[in-house]
């Protein structure tokens, strides 16, 4: 349990560095073999990247480090609980646990809000606030149909 509460510690260290700077006060660490292997701290306004969140980043650092897009065997440690696109890359990269610190609660408290974006996940795709509009759907499948015949693709 003490290794974990140091994992912790970085996380909420890192969340605190970027909530003294430049970014929001989110971040991250990953852990494999009881080693932190990948660090990352929000950056989405010293980017300008709306994806850069601290578990992201520090998903992309780790998968840079160890080659490969499947972090199976590893943990991450993050200061939030994850937004839900955070919690959709953690399960893309599969990642095999989840510690998290602060609350989505807690985060809603200083005007970082999912609740939207968790109301509009399970709504029928013509009553999201984004319009979706589906075309070309037939030209669309031919990349599909490559796929799925393809004998040499890397799944994922």
């Amino acid at each position: 349990m003490e290794d974990k509460k140091k994992f912790m510690a970085k996380a909420i260290e890192l969340s605190i560095n970027s909530a003294n700077t430049i970014g929001g006060p989110f971040g991250s660490v990953i852990v494999k073999d009881n080693k932190i292997i990948a660090e990352g701290s929000n950056k989405v306004t010293s980017s300008n990247d709306p994806t850069a969140h601290g578990e992201v980043v520090a998903i992309r650092e780790a998968c840079k480090k160890l080659k490969t897009f499947d972090l199976s065997g590893c943990e991450i440690y993050t200061s939030c609980e994850p937004c839900p696109m955070c919690l959709s890359a953690i399960y893309w990269s599969r990642l095999d646990k989840i510690y998290y610190a602060n609350t989505r609660e807690d985060a809603k408290n200083i005007d970082f809000d999912d609740s939207f974006i968790y109301l509009e996940i399970p709504k029928k795709i013509g009553d999201r606030k984004i319009k979706m509009i589906q075309m070309l759907r037939d030209d669309a499948l031919k990349a599909f149909e490559i796929w799925d015949k393809k004998v040499d693709k890397i799944k994922y």
